[in-house]
């Protein structure tokens, strides 16, 4: 998969990249260009930008001179956080705790992304969110459940990092009426805090968010695809994030079984 940009709206722009699970499987990965009412831009997430993408992000940002910072919003996806700092160098760099523990020698701007004062610091642009209920960063490294999950009004689009995914089946079986389909993240079970009451927190935290940003229209989703509302075939974003925070009704019954409703 190579990586290409696709133009959500005048202001916001998903670029598609490759990542190989295990060197092997290609799953994909994204960033996201956003331009602020100021005209300056921001990253969402990091990835390592090369050929016709490259130049492109350069026109569009008078050579990376109005790229006003990269905001990295998943604990685990480190793999393109310092290529990324050197292609724009003085753009604002912007991580969770697990980035600047990682990469101490960066030059970390002071806000970590999972904290109120990052949200409020870009508030004027972008909403953020951070799920509740689960592990933010799980000792299992193998569930990526969380991260801050970013909403753009202005293209009335969000920017979901594993936690919610995208999914469109190929040719010829995209012509079914299953042919795509939003989810969670299928970690959510091993992501759960394992204590009472954190699967009715989480379920509040996505009901809530799926209602604060109901206008929403486009879901850019790692490792899988971006839905885009002009070509949306099937049910509204909203009712969709709806149905699928719905499926995971049994998950979310077994764990308060397990461990109790608070």
């Amino acid at each position: 998969m190579s990586h290409r940009i696709i133009q959500v709206s005048d202001d916001f722009w998903n670029i598609r990249g490759s990542f190989k699970a295990a060197g092997v499987v290609d799953v994909g990965t994204q960033v996201s260009l956003v331009r602020r009412d100021s005209g300056r831009f921001v990253f969402l997430d990091s990835y390592t930008l090369g050929g016709e993408v490259l130049r492109e992000v350069e026109a569009l940002t008078r050579g990376g001179k109005d790229i006003e910072a990269i905001i990295n919003l998943h604990p685990f996806h480190t793999v393109h956080v310092k290529s990324m700092h050197r292609l724009f160098p003085d753009a604002e760099l912007y991580g969770t705790t697990r980035h600047e523990s990682l990469f101490p020698d960066l030059p970390w701007a002071g806000m970590f992304t999972e904290e109120q004062a990052l949200h409020e610091r870009f508030a004027g642009d972008l909403a953020f969110s951070v799920p509740c209920g689960v592990d933010f960063v799980s000792e299992n490294p193998h569930v990526h459940f969380s991260s801050v999950l970013a909403f753009h009004r202005g293209s009335a689009t969000i920017h979901s990092d594993d936690t919610f995914n995208y999914v469109r089946l190929p040719f010829p079986l995209n012509m079914t009426p299953m042919h795509d389909t939003v989810s969670l993240h299928p970690t959510l079970a091993k992501a759960l805090e394992k204590r009472a009451g954190a699967a009715s927190d989480f379920r509040d935290w996505a009901a809530g968010l799926i209602e604060d940003w109901k206008d929403a229209e486009n879901l850019c989703a790692a490792h899988t695809a971006t839905l885009l509302g002009r070509e949306n075939r099937g049910d509204s974003l909203h009712d969709r994030l709806r149905a699928a925070l719905d499926k995971v009704a049994p998950v979310l019954r077994r764990h308060e079984e397990r461990y109790g409703q608070g």
